[in-house]
């Protein structure tokens, strides 16, 4: 497809962090995912968590973004505490691992599906990010990689801690 090509980059940057990430999630232990915390008081359990909520969210935006208004009103998980809202709403830290490691890569892995199939002529469509911010649906697709990669950086940071 037409965005199959134009997010090459982008499908083969998630799809070698998957890969890549997945090994050295499933070898983390017990300790190091719930009980170092990061600036954010995030353990790796909830920050593996908010990727979860990321790739969900930004899932039903291209969708909305597909059939919706334009500018389209979309409710704001990310800030104003929300994210933290989703993260203990969904007990993530109480949550088997292997089932949110399994769940992180296949939300990711389906993103990256849906992403190979967005109509291209969608892709200046726009959301409401806040006050007077709109993002478009290419733009939000191209910065989903650096969403990531940050949260992934942090896993590590915690990981290494000694």
């Amino acid at each position: 497809t037409m965005a199959a090509y134009i997010f090459e980059d982008v499908i083969k940057e998630i799809e070698q962090m998957i890969e890549k990430e997945e090994l050295f999630l499933n070898r983390l232990d017990e300790e190091t995912i719930s009980t170092r915390l990061n600036s954010q008081n995030r353990s790796i359990k909830q920050i593996v968590g908010h990727m979860i909520d990321s790739a969900s969210n930004n899932l039903h935006r291209v969708v909305h973004l597909h059939y919706g208004a334009n500018p389209l009103v979309f409710p704001n998980y990310a800030t104003n505490g929300n994210n933290d809202r989703w993260i203990g709403i969904q007990h993530f830290q109480e949550e088997d691992w292997q089932t949110l490691v399994q769940l992180w890569k296949y939300s990711n892995l389906h993103f990256v599906h849906v992403i190979k199939h967005v109509d291209a002529q969608k892709l200046n469509n726009k959301w409401i990010a806040g006050e007077g911010e709109e993002v478009s649906l290419q733009d939000m697709i191209r910065d989903y990689p650096r969403h990531l990669e940050l949260h992934m950086g942090e896993v590590h940071a915690l990981h290494e801690l000694r």
